[in-house]
């Protein structure tokens, strides 16, 4: 199967329509829908709900969808250790999607204009347990996990982040109180999350079943990877979702999103920086978590 059909799949979803994916891509959206029905033929099964306005995958769409960003990812990365036998010395970075949307821009702006000679950079979106499994194959130098599990990090230096907070929010538009909303107003909602097993899901289905009720209860749990897209909708009011506090700071503070925060729930969980040793010696790795710890303690020099 052409790795331009996977790459279709991934953006579409991501995206909710054909239409944007198409624009994404710089293809046709007759070509967009070509390449979903020839994965679907290929599969025999529908891989869209195309029941909504905002395209869904089905539940071997999702199955499909897993396997085919993991197929993309291993790509991405046999063209990278290609290049590296070319490159300078660079720095390979892994994180969750929800550190990398928050925090990642201000560290490369601050990163770059003292490195502006610097090409060999580069940067991975991934679960906790996939950032660990990268660091172990040695496809990163350096990657970030929030965890509320242990993992086994013998091998490996380890820098303790200040804590990630996860909170439910929701938009002005549902009317819920931030300081007295219950467990069962929440449930009322559609919940959106970004998929099952990532960081936010994992926590919110421990913090559930900690107060003896399940996530099947919300109305509807809608799976959506872009997060933007998840944030943006919650903003309009069509729903609620658990996430980080960190990925929604801009929108507390502008007013478009309120926090919920619920007794019997934990709400924080570890935020660690994870580092290969065999990287110390590298300098330029060294300079870009000096910028890391710059973020959340600007009293470090760099």
């Amino acid at each position: 199967m052409q790795l331009e059909c996977f790459k279709t799949l991934v953006e579409t979803v991501a995206l909710g329509s054909f239409s944007k994916a198409a624009e994404k891509l710089f293809v046709t959206q007759s070509t967009v829908s070509r390449r979903i029905q020839l994965l679907e033929e290929h599969y025999g099964m529908q891989l869209l709900d195309r029941s909504s306005p905002v395209l869904a995958p089905t539940k071997v769409g999702n199955i499909v969808l897993e396997k085919a960003t993991r197929i993309l990812f291993l790509e991405r990365e046999l063209v990278q250790q290609v290049l590296d036998l070319k490159q300078n010395p660079s720095v390979s970075f892994c994180c969750t999607p929800a550190f990398g949307i928050a925090f990642l821009p201000d560290i490369m702006k601050r990163f770059m204009l003292s490195h502006s000679a610097v090409s060999g950079v580069k940067f991975f979106f991934e679960l906790p347990d996939k950032v660990i499994e990268g660091l172990r194959a040695g496809n990163f130098q350096a990657g970030i996990i929030e965890h509320f599990e242990q993992y086994e990090l013998d091998g490996f230096e380890t820098i303790a982040l200040p804590d990630d907070e996860l909170v439910f929010v929701s938009s002005p538009k549902l009317g819920l109180d931030e300081h007295t909303t219950t467990i069962d107003e929440l449930i009322r909602h559609d919940l959106y999350v970004r998929m099952e097993g990532c960081c936010s899901s994992k926590l919110l289905a421990f913090n559930m079943q900690s107060i003896d009720r399940t996530c099947s209860e919300f109305a509807r749990t809608i799976v959506c990877a872009d997060l933007h897209m998840i944030i943006d909708t919650v903003c309009e009011g069509n729903g609620i979702t658990f996430t980080s506090r960190s990925l929604v700071e801009q929108q507390v503070q502008r007013g478009t999103l309120r926090i919920h925060r619920l007794p019997g729930f934990r709400h924080e969980h570890k935020r660690t920086m994870v580092l290969n040793r065999s990287s110390d010696s590298c300098q330029l790795l060294q300079d870009f978590v000096t910028e890391i710890k710059a973020i959340f303690d600007p009293g470090v020099v760099v």
